[in-house]
Order: C-alpha cells, then sequence, then structure tokens
C-alpha cells in the first residue's frame, strides 16, 4: 500500500451537505488538500471556492478531472447525476467517494463498483452509522455467524424530513442538528422535484439503513414488492417493501419522511438466523445478539451513541486515498446491493406486481 503526505481532493457538486460536512471535515486535516471544486452558479462557486480555499473552481466537471491534479473526487450532485459523474472519475483512475445513493438504476450501480474494482481504486458511499462503535461491533458479530443463515430480515428508517420531501424551505438544524448557518441550506427541487431527485423517500433515506443492512448481512435482493405513497409531495414520503433474497431469506424493509423535527431518526434492523436474532436500534441505541444457546451479547451502548455523524467517511475516505488504511467501511458494493433493490422498489410500486432485480 502506497502512501503520500497530502491528498489532493476534488468535488463534483457542492451544495447544502458537501459545504456544511464534508469539506469542513477534510478542511480540518493538515494532510488533505481541497485542490478543485466544481457546481452550478458563477457566485455561488466563487462562494465556495474563497470560503474553503479551493485552488481551482470550474463550472464543468470536465474541466476539474483535466485540469486540476487530483489524488480523490467526492460526488456530491444531485442524485441522477452521480453515475456519470463517479464513472468519469473513475475512468480517470481517481478513488470516489459517491454521495447517496451512489446511482438510482441498478444496472449503474454494478458499472461503478466493477469500474472501481477494475481500476483498482477505492469506490466510498459516505453511510455515517457505519462508523459507531456498535454497529461495528455488530458486523463483527455477523463476519463471526452470530445468527447462522440470515433467513429474514426487518430493516425501518424513519426521518423528519416531510418539508425537504414536500419542496418546503427547512431550518437544516430541523434535518441534520448542524448550525443553521451553513454555507448553503438544501435546495428543495433536489429533494421534492421527482425529475431531479429520481425518488422520494427510498432515495433519500432508505438508501442509509439499506446500505447498513447489505454490508451487515451480505445478502442480494433478487425480487420486490413495493407500495410507495406521497400524501401532499411529488415524491414518496412512505414506503413499504417485501423484499426476496438470493439466498432463500425474505424480509421487509420501510421507510417514512415525518417523524417531528423535534425527534431524531429511526434506525432499527434485526436480524434473524437458525442460531438467534441480531437487534440494532439506532433511536433507542442497543446492539444485542440473542442466541438460542444463551450465549447473548449485550453491547453497552450510551443512550445518544445512535445520534447520526458524518465524519468517520470523509476521513476514512480521506485516509485510503492517502494510503493509511486498507479498510472501507462503507463500500460501494454495499450500496449497489441497496440501489438494485430500490431499482425493483420503484418499478414494483408503478407496475403493482412484484419485480425482479
Amino acid at each position: 500500500m502506497s502512501t503520500r503526505d497530502k491528498a489532493r481532493l476534488g468535488f463534483i457538486g457542492a451544495g447544502w451537505w458537501a459545504t456544511s460536512n464534508h469539506m469542513p471535515v477534510f478542511a480540518a486535516r493538515d494532510d488533505v488538500e481541497l485542490a478543485g471544486v466544481c457546481r452550478l452558479g458563477q457566485a455561488e462557486l466563487q462562494q465556495v471556492k474563497d470560503h474553503f480555499g479551493f485552488a481551482y473552481a470550474t463550472e464543468d466537471y470536465r474541466d476539474l478531472l483535466a485540469n486540476c491534479e487530483l489524488d480523490g473526487v467526492v460526488v456530491a450532485s444531485p442524485h441522477p447525476l452521480h453515475y456519470e459523474h463517479a464513472k468519469a472519475a473513475l475512468e480517470a483512475g481517481l478513488p470516489v467517494m459517491c454521495e447517496k445513493p451512489m446511482t438510482t438504476r441498478a444496472g449503474h450501480a454494478r458499472e461503478l463498483v466493477e469500474l472501481a474494482d477494475a481500476k483498482g481504486v477505492p469506490l466510498l458511499v459516505p453511510y455515517g452509522w457505519h462508523h459507531k462503535p456498535f454497529i461495528q461491533r455488530a458486523k463483527e458479530l455477523m463476519n463471526d455467524g452470530a445468527v447462522g443463515e440470515v433467513e429474514f430480515v426487518l430493516c425501518h428508517m424513519a426521518s423528519p424530513i416531510r418539508d425537504l420531501l414536500s419542496g418546503v424551505e427547512v431550518d437544516v438544524s430541523d434535518i441534520s442538528g448542524q448550525d443553521s448557518a451553513s454555507l448553503f441550506g438544501p435546495t428543495p427541487s433536489t429533494w421534492a422535484d421527482p425529475d431531479i431527485a429520481g425518488g422520494g423517500y427510498a432515495h433519500a433515506q432508505i438508501s442509509h439503513s439499506s446500505g447498513m443492512l447489505f454490508w451487515l448481512t451480505g445478502l442480494r435482493a433478487t425480487r420486490v414488492f413495493a407500495a410507495m405513497s406521497a400524501p401532499g409531495s411529488k415524491v414518496e414520503l412512505y414506503d413499504a417493501l417485501t423484499v426476496r433474497f438470493a439466498s432463500g431469506a425474505i424480509g421487509t424493509v420501510s421507510g417514512a419522511g415525518n417523524v417531528p423535527t423535534d425527534q431524531t431518526f429511526q434506525v432499527d434492523l434485526r436480524i434473524f438466523g437458525p442460531e438467534g436474532m441480531l437487534l440494532i436500534d439506532c433511536e433507542r441505541a442497543r446492539m444485542q445478539l440473542r442466541r438460542h444457546d444463551g450465549n447473548h451479547v449485550v453491547e453497552d451502548v450510551a443512550e445518544d451513541a445512535g445520534g447520526y455523524e458524518c465524519d468517520g467517511p470523509p476521513n476514512n475516505f480521506a485516509d485510503l486515498v492517502l494510503g493509511k488504511t486498507e479498510v472501507n467501511w462503507t463500500p460501494g458494493e454495499a450500496a449497489m446491493r441497496g440501489v438494485e433493490m430500490l431499482d425493483a422498489a420503484y418499478r414494483s410500486a408503478v407496475s403493482g406486481q412484484e419485480e425482479q432485480v
């Protein structure tokens, strides 16, 4: 594993989340250089360039990749553009951290994973919960076969983002816990316009919980039946999925975008097998393995341990680029499996039939 002194990073997309989370995390490191940035809007582009000290700024991602010396690229553009932008960066042989959902189409997700493998570079999707110690402990237990072969899973997520998905201007502190004095707020159309967002709650949030599900279990969806509803919105606020997996396991995956803004995210995973069950809850912060043989594991988890934070993935990406680690906690493979499931789910919600991945 080669190492370098400083990682020169470029950004394709520089809106709310990129400028309020990813860039500040990178800027706090003395071994990362914010080398180049691309976004639309000359005034906004100049604002980002000046605020974070980028040496190079452009509205064309092709110029960024061709004219800026980079060691890695962060893709934080609107959802349907992730594939185009991540593919271009990977084709240039650059490590990529691509925002979720990694893509909105299963074939595109598979292509990105295959391309990263062929180029021998990391592909990371920033799922913050994977970096929580109690979630990583759950991963250790699952790797050790804690429940045996997975037979059934329940994966639920709910979030305080009804206004965001309905196209209403929001206070970012209501949905992320961040100071409302961010460089930019969320652009309503990016989340609430189906032509720009490519979907609603499933793309916006179930991409998180399903990424964790597939990372923990190694399952792969084969068929999905989905019902979705969008009361007062152009994109769906509620999702109910029944999923069949290649191993023979079945499961339910659900989502709701209607948590009150003074409440926290819900992420609840329950994984069942012949040896027992693994229970994960980020809202009430628990991780328990309950086995039929009585060899239970009950992790001592602080009450607020499940609160969402996203400093882990950018730091992991920088360390991968710098050669300081070979461990990718949020790999593109897990994200790809989530995209496969959600692609089929959106098709099923339209057809009213179970759809094949």
